[in-house]
């Protein structure tokens, strides 16, 4: 299990190229959809939780899913499988980027990431998008949106603030309503 519980990690940590929110899907395909470590409805969880906490957040999922599926030495593990090619891939990437940053397709590759990675984010958005609509109404979710934009933008709240009262609510709020 430990070897698979790195090799997972590992692999996200190695194609990962953009942080988190390239990260997040690769951890649901591998947790979700190849290993079934997870449930839909609990990999929505981790993310939940994770988002909430400081810090990156593959490496906490890496140290959750880790801990849950082999105990510490699980979550050490999927840790430094997590953080390793990372390290490894910017100290190379940088180094070859700095020196050949002039080339025309350098440039182009580095042009090409972010479309990828916002592809990613808009089917991780729909498939969230998805299974939020079947505990709630498409209005309540507008209505949600609208409300936390102009408490984060407009009246300049801050986000910890939101999303406690968002937790507290949850805790408290009963089902079926």
């Amino acid at each position: 299990m430990q070897l698979k519980i790195f090799w997972v990690f590992f692999k996200v940590g190695m194609l990962g190229y953009g942080g988190g929110p390239a990260s997040i899907p690769l951890v649901k395909a591998e947790v979700v959809d190849i290993h079934k470590w997870m449930t839909d409805e609990e990999f929505q969880d981790v993310l939940a939780i994770g988002n909430t906490l400081p810090g990156p957040i593959l490496t906490k999922m890496a140290g959750y899913i880790g801990y849950i599926k082999a105990g510490w030495t699980g979550l050490v593990n999927a840790v430094l499988a997590a953080i390793l090619p990372t390290i490894i891939l910017m100290i190379i990437l940088l180094t070859l980027f700095v020196e050949f940053k002039d080339l025309e397709w350098v440039q182009g590759m580095s042009r090409g990431v972010l479309p990828v990675v916002g592809v990613m984010m808009a089917l991780l958005t729909y498939e969230f998008l998805a299974k939020a609509k079947s505990g709630s109404t498409w209005l309540f979710i507008i209505v949600f949106t609208v409300v936390s934009i102009i408490l984060l933008v407009v009246l300049d709240l801050h986000p910890a603030i939101l999303i406690a009262v968002i937790i507290i609510y949850s805790m408290f709020r009963k089902e079926g309503k």
